[in-house]
C-alpha cells in the first residue's frame, strides 16, 4: 500500500490499481527510496567515461572528478544541460507549429487556417513587416521567415522574437550583461558543446549561459509556440469549463487527448464532431473528447473541452477502464501508460517519430494528411469502445466548474468594460491602494512526490488570504480548477477583503454576474509567455522594470527540465522564483549562493527554496511587501 495520502479522486483510482495489482508511480517511488543524494545536490557527473564521478560537497569524499571538476563546475554544467533539456523541447514545439502554418501558407495542410487574423496583424507590425497591399498570405509568409531566422540566422544580431516581445529596459539590461540571444539552435549546441568534457570550467560563466538558455525557451520556445497557435486556432477568452476524471461518461467513446501540440489535439476534436453517428451505430451516446496534461489546456481554453487529469493523473485515468483511446503527442508523456492501457481495452495511440512507446498503436501524424489520420484516430477510438461496452468502469464522481481562457488580450478587453482609454490602469490602481497586494504566477506538474502535501492548493489559499492574485498555467493550472479555485464561489471564500472587491467588479465588468476567480487559468505551459506579457504591459505602464513589480513566481512541485528554463526566464526577468523541491544545485556552493544571493545585483531576480507551503506563501508575502516599499505603494 502507497504510504502517500492524495485527494480523494486521485486516492480511489490508486486503491483500484493496488486492488487490480496495477503498478503506478507512486509504487516505483516508494520502491526507489531513499533516492541518491549525490544526484539531488547534483554532484555526479557522467559526462566522461573516466566517471561516473561522485563529489563529495561536504568534505568526507572526493573533492574534484577525475579530470580535475570541482563540485561547483560539475553542477553548473548539470545545470546548464537541464536547461537545454527544457528549452529544446519548446524551441522544438515552436519550430514544429512554424513549419505547419508554413504548409497552410503553401496550400499543402488544406486542413488548417487563419484563424485570428487580428493576432496575425499584430504579430506583423510589431515585426515591422509592412502589410499594405498583401494578402493574409503573404503577410504570414514574411511572419514565417522572421521565425525560421530564429533558428538559422549567423549574424549575431537579437532573436526576432526577443525584440518582438521583451520590453525595452529588459533587453537593455540583458544587452549590457552580454546575454542577449541570436540563434536559439546555436545557444543549445554552444550550450552542449560548453559543457562536454574539457571545456567550460568557470561556475559563474556557466550559469551566465543557464540565463542565455532561460531567454532561449522565454522567447524562442514560449512566445513563438503561443503567438502561432493563436494566429492558427484562435486567441483564448474567457470560459467555463468542468474538470476532474468525473468528466469521463461510461455511455460515450471517451478520447483522452494528452500531450502539449494543438496541431493535432484541434484535429482530433473536429473529426470527434463529425462522426459522432458513426459512435451512435455502434451504441454511443456520443463522443466525449476530455483533455489531459497541456493539449488539454490549449482545447479547454479555445472550445470549453472538459480537463480530465493533469499529468500525475495520466495513468490514472486509464485505471477507470473507461478511457476507449489516449492519443498522444510530444512531452510528458509516461512509458507506463502502455502497460496500463493492455490491462483495459485502451487504445493508446502515439503520433510523433520521436515519441513511440512499445506496446502503443503508432500513427504517423503530419498537417499533409491530417483529416484522414484524425479520422482514422477517432474511428479506433469508436471500434474501442465497442469491445469495452458493458464492461466494468469506475470513474469517480467528482467534478470541478472553473473560469479558464485568461489571455493577456481577453484580460484587456475586459478592462476596457471599466476604462476604454487606459485599460490597464483599474489594475495598476487596486495595486497601489493594495486591494492587490500582488500578483503571483505558479506553474508546472504536480509532483508525486509533494502531492500529497498539497503543496499547490495550500499555498495559493494563503496568498489569496493576503490579497494576492494568483496566476497559473500547465498542469498546476489543473491542480487549481480541480480544488475549486477557480470557480466564483472561491473569490468569497479564500479572499481577503481587497481582492474579493477586485474581483466582484471585474465581474459585473464583465458581464457574468458573478465575481472573477482569484486564480486564473493563462493556459499551457507555453503559455508562460502570457505572463510575461502581462508583466511586461503592467510594468511598462507604470514605467518600472519588470523585477520592480510586486510579483513572483513558484513552480511548487517541480518535476521537469522544461520548469527549470522557465524558471530561469522568469531569473532572467527580475523575478523571485520560489522552487519546491530544489533544484540540483546545493552540491555547488557557487550556485546556490549567486542563484539564491548574487543574481538579484543583476538581473534581479533569485531563486527561492521552501517545501512547508505556509512558509512558502508567507516568504513570497515577504518579498512583495519588501518590492511595495521600494516602489512607495
Amino acid at each position: 500500500m502507497s504510504m502517500k495520502t492524495f485527494d480523494t479522486v486521485t486516492q480511489s483510482l490508486i486503491n483500484r490499481a493496488e486492488a487490480m495489482g496495477i503498478e503506478t508511480g507512486i509504487n516505483r517511488l516508494e520502491s526507489q527510496l531513499p533516492q541518491c543524494g549525490f544526484g539531488q545536490l547534483g554532484s555526479c557527473c557522467r559526462i566522461c567515461y573516466m566517471g561516473p564521478c561522485r563529489i563529495d560537497p561536504f568534505g568526507d569524499g572526493a573533492s574534484k572528478g577525475v579530470c580535475g571538476a570541482t563540485a561547483d563546475v560539475i553542477v553548473c554544467r548539470n545545470l546548464l544541460r537541464e536547461e537545454v533539456g527544457g528549452a529544446a523541447s519548446h524551441v522544438g514545439h515552436a519550430r514544429h507549429v512554424v513549419l505547419a502554418f508554413q504548409k497552410m501558407l503553401e496550400g499543402k495542410a488544406p486542413g488548417y487556417k487563419i484563424t485570428d487574423r487580428n493576432k496575425l496583424m499584430d504579430i506583423a507590425s510589431r515585426l515591422g513587416i509592412k502589410t499594405e497591399d498583401k494578402s493574409d498570405i503573404e503577410i504570414g509568409k514574411e511572419i514565417v521567415g522572421k521565425a525560421l531566422e530564429d533558428i538559422s540566422n549567423q549574424n549575431g544580431e537579437p532573436m526576432n522574437w526577443l525584440k518582438l516581445s521583451a520590453q525595452s529596459r529588459e533587453f537593455e539590461m540583458w544587452k549590457e550583461q552580454g546575454i542577449l540571444i541570436s540563434n536559439a539552435h546555436n545557444e543549445i549546441e554552444e550550450a552542449m558543446h560548453r559543457t562536454s568534457m574539457g571545456n567550460d570550467a568557470d561556475p559563474v560563466n556557466l550559469l551566465l549561459a543557464c540565463l542565455k538558455m532561460g531567454l532561449v525557451d522565454g522567447y524562442a520556445g514560449l512566445h513563438m509556440a503561443t503567438d502561432f497557435h493563436d494566429i492558427l486556432f484562435g486567441t483564448p477568452q474567457i470560459t467555463t469549463v468542468e474538470a476532474n476524471i468525473g468528466v469521463l461518461d461510461k455511455d460515450k467513446v471517451n478520447i483522452a487527448i494528452h500531450g502539449h501540440n494543438p496541431v493535432l489535439s484541434e484535429k482530433i476534436l473536429e473529426w470527434a464532431f463529425k462522426m459522432k453517428e458513426e459512435a451512435k451505430k455502434r451504441g454511443a451516446l456520443d463522443i466525449n473528447v476530455v483533455g489531459v496534461c497541456c493539449t488539454g489546456n490549449e482545447l479547454t481554453m479555445r472550445h470549453g473541452v472538459p480537463l480530465a487529469a493533469h499529468n500525475l493523473q495520466s495513468e490514472l485515468v486509464l485505471i477507470t477502464g473507461a478511457v476507449d483511446a489516449m492519443v498522444v503527442d510530444m512531452q510528458c508523456i509516461w512509458p507506463s501508460l502502455a502497460m496500463i492501457a493492455e490491462c483495459f481495452h485502451t487504445k493508446l495511440i502515439t503520433t510523433e517519430p520521436f515519441v513511440k512507446i512499445p506496446g502503443a498503436i503508432h500513427v504517423p501524424f503530419d498537417v499533409e494528411h491530417a483529416d484522414e489520420e484524425a479520422k482514422n484516430i477517432v474511428m479506433m477510438a469508436i471500434d474501442s469502445f465497442k469491445e469495452r461496452k458493458g464492461e466494468d468502469v469506475h470513474i469517480p464522481k467528482e467534478k470541478s466548474v472553473g473560469f479558464v481562457g485568461f489571455s493577456v488580450e481577453a484580460i484587456v478587453g475586459m478592462l476596457k468594460k471599466i476604462d476604454s482609454s487606459d485599460p490597464l490602469k483599474p489594475i495598476v490602481d487596486n495595486i497601489v491602494n493594495g486591494n492587490i497586494y500582488g500578483v503571483v504566477g505558479f506553474v508546472g506538474c504536480p509532483s508525486i512526490k509533494l502531492r500529497d502535501t498539497f503543496m499547490t492548493e495550500k499555498m495559493t489559499k494563503e496568498l489569496l488570504k493576503n490579497n494576492v492574485l494568483v496566476v497559473t498555467t500547465g498542469c498546476t493550472a489543473q491542480i487549481c480548477i480541480q480544488a475549486g479555485l477557480m470557480d466564483s464561489s472561491a473569490t468569497d471564500k479564500y479572499c481577503g477583503e481587497g481582492l474579493k472587491t477586485v474581483l466582484h467588479a471585474l465581474g459585473k465588468a464583465a458581464g457574468f454576474d458573478v465575481p472573477l476567480p482569484p486564480v486564473w487559468h493563462m493556459g499551457s505551459c507555453v503559455d508562460n509567455a502570457r505572463i510575461g506579457t502581462l508583466l511586461g504591459a503592467l510594468a511598462d505602464r507604470i514605467g518600472v522594470k519588470i523585477s520592480q513589480l510586486p510579483v513572483a513566481g513558484s513552480a511548487p512541485e517541480l518535476v521537469q527540465e522544461k520548469a527549470i528554463s522557465i524558471g530561469t526566464w522568469f531569473l532572467a526577468l527580475g523575478l523571485l522564483v520560489h522552487i519546491a523541491p530544489s533544484p540540483r544545485i546545493l552540491g555547488s556552493p557557487v550556485a546556490t549562493n549567486i542563484l539564491t544571493k548574487d543574481l538579484e545585483n543583476i538581473t534581479g531576480g533569485k531563486v527561492y527554496v521552501e517545501l512547508d507551503p505556509i512558509k512558502a506563501a508567507a516568504g513570497i508575502i515577504s518579498h512583495i511587501k519588501h518590492k511595495r516599499t521600494e516602489l512607495g505603494i
